[in-house]
């Protein structure tokens, strides 16, 4: 099948409520690398109120408490579909506050809990500290191996049961500051603290998740072309193992 035949759609989850740093970078740089090779790209924005349909990849970004507590209430809502698309197949990244939602909970300072939506086994508790700067981590999936970013999170977030890392922290403090580990990933979700926004500087990233929506619409693997990357992997490259 060739490139200019298929098709991918993407759901932005509650962009008008979650969307720092950066995030809509994000889909621009799925859209755009998908447009460059000839496949036909959909994406829906999806809204608090609106019903979320099945889609190939689901992609949400990072807010503020006030606006994790409105989109905990409404991707709450949407639990059981979204658990069963996981489990279909399909693709999700969340950065930061959308991250910490697909886990079973965050527990706010105060104590009360935001609720999850459990797509990973994974639970987030406010810390004292916060961590900003950038990242650079060594993952064991992908070509190069190197993920970068830009964190800016106190929420302390911790893996159980089969949920694994993205990787292992190289420069800056992941998760929690203290395991060594960035990011997480299950299935096809992958939840991660890398604002900047992420996959404009991980092109390999964005490829690899567009391969696995394919994969998931087309009951096959699909292994897309070579782009001209020279000028995204110099950018990657300069911030490899660079302190903030």
């Amino acid at each position: 099948m060739e490139e200019k035949d298929l098709k991918i759609s993407i759901a932005h989850l509650y962009p008008k409520l979650l969307n720092l740093y950066g995030d809509m970078g994000n889909i621009i740089t799925l859209k755009r690398r998908c447009e460059w090779r000839g496949i036909q790209v959909k994406i829906d924005r999806i809204n608090s109120g609106n019903a979320i349909d099945e889609h190939d990849l689901y992609f949400i970004g990072g807010g503020q408490d006030k606006q994790q507590q409105d989109v905990a209430d409404e991707l709450f809502r949407n639990k059981d579909f979204l658990l069963q698309e996981r489990d279909r197949g399909a693709v999700f990244l969340g950065i930061c506050g959308g991250y910490q939602l697909f886990g079973h909970y965050y527990q706010l300072f105060d104590g009360n809990k935001l609720n999850g939506i459990g797509l990973m086994d994974a639970y987030t508790v406010a810390g004292k500290k916060r961590y900003i700067g950038n990242v650079t981590v060594k993952t064991d999936f992908l070509t190069p191996r190197d993920l970068v970013g830009f964190e800016n999170h106190s929420g302390l977030t911790y893996l159980e049961g089969e949920t694994q890392p993205i990787g292992k922290v190289v420069v800056g403090n992941g998760n929690n500051g203290s395991d060594g580990f960035e990011g997480a990933r299950f299935k096809n979700v992958f939840g991660t603290y890398l604002h900047g926004s992420l996959l404009p500087k991980n092109p390999h990233f964005a490829d690899y998740l567009i391969e696995l929506a394919l994969e998931k619409r087309y009951c096959k693997i699909i292994k897309l072309s070579k782009l001209d990357d020279d000028l995204e992997f110099m950018t990657h490259d300069s911030l490899v193992g660079k302190a903030y």
